[in-house]
């Protein structure tokens, strides 16, 4: 599924140390990881889309989203591959590949090779302070209607 950037803009980090709290503030704009199995997402099941905590640009949709162990949200691709930057990441003394929003250049996490074989075997590895969740049964009144398609929604 496409996601037009068009709609999202990118904030200053004066406007984001406004807005986002200081966890979300370090992990998206300085890189930090949150803390594993104490995030808001790691064992969420609700049916919804993630979106970028910095811009709204949506990002994954729990569709694609699956336990790891990790003890972070894990997704086997993005809503739009699009959407997604990966950068090599050669910090800690191992090489990675990080992953950033394409709007607002937001840290999300990294991207693994050892996801679900029989859907591309891709983790991607994302702090929840990266995301806001977007229930299914309000993607219309959060202004994300387009992607109702995706969920069977009983009205």
């Amino acid at each position: 599924m496409k996601v037009d950037p068009g709609k999202y803009h990118r904030h200053s980090r004066e406007e984001l140390r406004c807005v986002l709290t200081d966890e979300q503030y370090r992990v998206t704009q300085e890189s930090a990881t949150e803390p594993p199995f104490a995030n808001e997402f790691y064992n969420s099941h609700e049916p919804g889309i993630y979106v970028d905590v910095a811009t709204g640009e949506p990002l994954f949709s729990s569709c694609d989203k699956f336990d790891s162990g990790c003890g972070w949200p894990s997704f086997t691709k993005p809503m739009d591959q699009g959407a997604i930057k990966e950068i090599v990441d050669r910090s800690y003394g191992i090489t990675r590949t990080e992953t950033r929003s394409r709007v607002g250049d937001s840290h999300l996490g990294h991207v693994f090779d050892d996801g679900p074989r029989e859907y591309g075997g891709l983790r991607y590895c994302v702090n929840s302070a990266a995301l806001r969740f977007i229930p299914a049964r309000d993607l219309e009144k959060e202004g994300y209607g387009e992607y109702s398609e995706l969920f069977c929604i009983a009205d």
